[in-house]
């Protein structure tokens, strides 16, 4: 059906400026056509790949990507890219935190010298050792592409790797495309606190609450126009947008082909309960990492979890239920060489989601602790030099339970944040 379609649909994309008329001051949006007679999703990759790489034939690039760069029939970025060899040159591939998380996809194995076979394109993780790139990497690139699916949680890195690369093409002068993608949990929801300036790290790079609602190019967009790259640089950003995509979809909803989104998290519904039990890593708690459920389940070799269930039915939570389960960590995966408790044996409980537009998973993890820490108080710890702070946004939660303060006010806190930003975002919002 697609190749029935794609003829036309490139006349209809020639018939049409390139930069739509809504312009922002530093960066751009590529036009689209009303796409809704065609079934699903297209993302920015779709839409360029319609344009037959209009935007991007003649140069030689440098890319983001990982295993989520994928267009609606399953096919990698690169591997399209290679289709186009003979006008297209990719110079050098960077991944973000944990790089490529499917091994299945073939096109992205790289050789044990780092490389990319088919380009001879040097491999660079942009974490831990190299967190930018720099001037060597960016010496022989005409045109920066990123294509990386965000998550929409705060805490998960994507997007600091993301502004770190606007950030190296300001510092050398190379234009951006960024391909945009849905946000996976829905772009209407917004949970948890804005971040403060003095809490802000690697893990919580910039001022928006945990769970955002915004899709990884209209942030792109809100980054580069509020001067948010260091040194409240600008580079010069086009984002090329999706067609067919409203904000109250979840990613399953898009009929896109799904692949593991972060560390652990293979499915929409693991990635929703993350939201909140990301916090539990500045805790002595298990949230399941090396196990096969992992942000399904929190335990300890201490806890007592008929206790914690009956302050959690008192609670009344929203759109998830809870059951008792007993789990023991491993080394699962070479990401976790040494999961807490490991081969020991927790007691705790397991989440089980009823409804995933009523739950609040910031709302459920931060009672979660709270019931922990009254039930446990010697026991219980924040771990880290209080990495809960840096997780969290600021340390109102940390203070809230150790003044054994009502828990059931903590969204309170929030609250104005959360209307702030909503407010502030909607200059953004491209769909």
């Amino acid at each position: 059906m697609k190749n029935i379609f794609k003829p036309s649909l490139f006349i209809i994309f020639l018939s049409l400026p390139i930069w739509s008329q809504e312009l922002y001051d530093h960066s751009k949006v590529v036009d689209i056509p009303d796409m809704s007679f065609l079934p699903g999703v297209f993302t920015g990759l779709d839409i360029l790949e319609e344009r037959m790489f209009d935007l991007i034939k003649g140069k030689r690039l440098a890319i983001l990507t990982n295993q989520t760069s994928l267009n609606r029939e399953g096919k990698h970025l690169l591997d399209l890219l290679y289709e186009q060899k003979d006008l297209i040159n990719v110079e050098i591939i960077f991944t973000p935190q944990f790089g490529i998380l499917n091994n299945q996809i073939q096109s992205l194995e790289s050789s044990p010298d780092k490389k990319d076979k088919r380009f001879n394109a040097i491999i660079k993780n942009l974490w831990g050792h190299h967190f930018k790139p720099n001037s060597r990497d960016f010496r022989n690139v005409d045109l920066v592409i990123i294509d990386v699916q965000d998550t929409g949680v705060r805490y998960q890195t994507i997007m600091t790797t993301v502004t770190k690369m606007m950030e190296a093409a300001a510092d050398y002068g190379k234009p951006v495309i960024v391909l945009d993608r849905p946000n996976p949990i829905n772009g209407n929801t917004l949970e948890g606190p804005v971040i403060r300036p003095q809490f802000q790290s690697l893990k919580g790079y910039h001022l928006v609450p945990i769970r955002h609602g915004m899709t990884v190019g209209e942030l792109s967009i809100m980054i580069n126009e509020t001067g948010w790259i260091r040194g409240s640089e600008r580079c010069e950003l086009t984002v090329i947008p999706m067609a067919n995509w409203n904000r109250k979809m979840w990613f399953d909803e898009t009929g896109l082909v799904e692949t593991p989104l972060w560390k652990d998290i293979e499915n929409t519904d693991r990635l929703l309960s993350s939201v909140g039990l990301e916090l539990l890593t500045g805790t002595n708690l298990s949230f399941g990492e090396g196990t096969n459920l992992p942000y399904k389940v929190i335990g300890a070799p201490w806890l007592v979890s008929k206790q914690l269930i009956a302050g959690l039915i008192k609670a009344n939570l929203p759109g998830v239920i809870f059951k008792t389960i007993q789990f023991m960590p491993d080394s699962l995966s070479l990401l976790v060489s040494r999961p807490i408790y490991r081969n020991e044996t927790c007691y705790g409980i397991e989440l089980l989601i009823q409804d995933r537009d009523r739950f609040k998973p910031v709302k459920t993890a931060v009672n979660i602790l709270s019931l922990i820490s009254v039930m446990e108080p010697r026991r219980f710890k924040w771990i880290g030099n209080n990495y809960i702070d840096l997780l969290y946004g600021h340390n109102y939660l940390r203070i809230f339970l150790a003044q054994e303060r009502n828990v059931a006010k903590l969204p309170a806190t929030w609250s104005q944040d959360l209307i702030r930003f909503n407010n502030f975002r909607q200059k953004f919002l491209l769909y």
